[in-house]
């Protein structure tokens, strides 16, 4: 199930509408919070000060945005794993930020959106839309900002028919953006940065069933060439843009993880993570090879599920089933794919 294009973050902007950039939304939130005051952190378990988390994300990261602030309809057996419940969020489980969360020691974040029955003590989700509540100046100064987008630009840029040099072309605009959004947080007091690259696209069962593809332009584990290599440029670039902030801002931390290499190696060695059909989706319609079908998506009339103790990678075609976000977040807990090695914990200060 795709986000819907009810609002343009759901494309991989942070945009409160198609007219304003990411950097513009950031920048509005870090100014409202200098008006208000601060509130205590909570304190669980062994990190005796959880650091107080902003995601930025799409759809993989979203915990109920589209839920609490849009209405739309995420139906069971979404959240049958983990929550027995639909929760908002587009998998059978938790989320890696759920994962990263709990590593240490706090509580699920709440999304924005969500108005009702939440403080955001701990931070909060801006997935899907961004906006300000109860977080004040001294949260947003000691916040730790995760950063993951970039599937949904690309995805957008190739469902618009546009050609491989066509999608690499616009890979700057986006990286600017984010270096905008980085700049904004920085000059208010930001200095924790923790970012995801983006994953392979070309191995999502949603792309390999409603792309036209040639034989020659899947790579050999079945997955889409230029899809996964547009998403390397975006890597790459994002990789050396992470380079040159940390440059030029000495004193702020800024982590980039590679998460590409971490998803693609569940692809590519499945069978050793105890994975069955890499390339199909759990939840969707039509059955082999991908069981998907845009018209029954996951949670609506029609669709199929698989045996809740099956383990596939892709819970609906276009998200990672919680086994697959639990290996997931724990090789991003390891350090061994993130630049510098800086361990997530570290935040807990």
């Amino acid at each position: 199930m795709a986000s819907p294009p009810l609002c343009s973050f759901c494309h991989g902007r942070f945009t409160f509408s198609s007219s304003k950039t990411i950097h513009e939304v950031l920048l509005y939130l870090l100014l409202l919070s200098t008006f208000l005051g601060s509130l205590p952190n909570s304190v669980l378990g062994e990190c005796k000060n959880p650091p107080v988390i902003f995601n930025f994300g799409d759809s993989n990261s979203d915990t109920g945005g589209l839920v609490a602030g849009l209405g739309y309809s995420i139906n069971f057996p979404n959240g049958r794993t983990f929550f027995r419940r639909s929760t908002g969020r587009l998998s059978d489980g938790r989320l890696i930020i759920d994962f990263l969360c709990q590593s240490v020691d706090t509580t699920f974040l709440s999304p924005y959106l969500d108005s009702m029955g939440s403080t955001f003590l701990n931070g909060a989700n801006f997935a899907i839309a961004g906006s300000l509540h109860f977080i004040g100046d001294a949260g947003f100064r000691n916040g730790l900002y995760v950063i993951d987008i970039g599937q949904n630009d690309l995805a957008d840029s190739f469902a618009k028919n546009l050609s491989y040099k066509e999608v690499v072309k616009k890979i700057p605009s986006v990286i600017l953006e984010i270096k905008y959004a980085v700049e904004d947080i920085y000059a208010q007091g930001g200095r924790k940065f923790w970012v995801h690259n983006t994953g392979p696209l070309g191995c999502l069962p949603q792309k390999l069933s409603t792309v036209q593809k040639a034989p020659d332009d899947l790579d050999p584990y079945g997955c889409i060439s230029s899809y996964n290599d547009a998403a390397r440029v975006f890597n790459e670039a994002l990789l050396l843009l992470c380079e040159e902030l940390r440059y030029e801002k000495k004193d702020a931390t800024i982590v980039y993880v590679d998460v590409y290499t971490i998803k693609y190696d569940l692809i590519a060695n499945s069978t050793k993570y105890g994975f069955s059909s890499p390339l199909m989706a759990c939840c969707g319609f039509g059955g082999p090879p991908y069981n998907y079908d845009i018209r029954v998506t996951c949670g609506h009339p029609g669709h199929q599920v698989c045996d809740e103790d099956s383990k596939y990678v892709s819970w609906d075609g276009i998200h990672y089933t919680e086994a697959a976000n639990s290996i997931i977040a724990s090789k991003i807990l390891s350090t061994d794919y993130s630049t510098p090695r800086i361990a997530f914990d570290y935040f807990c200060n």
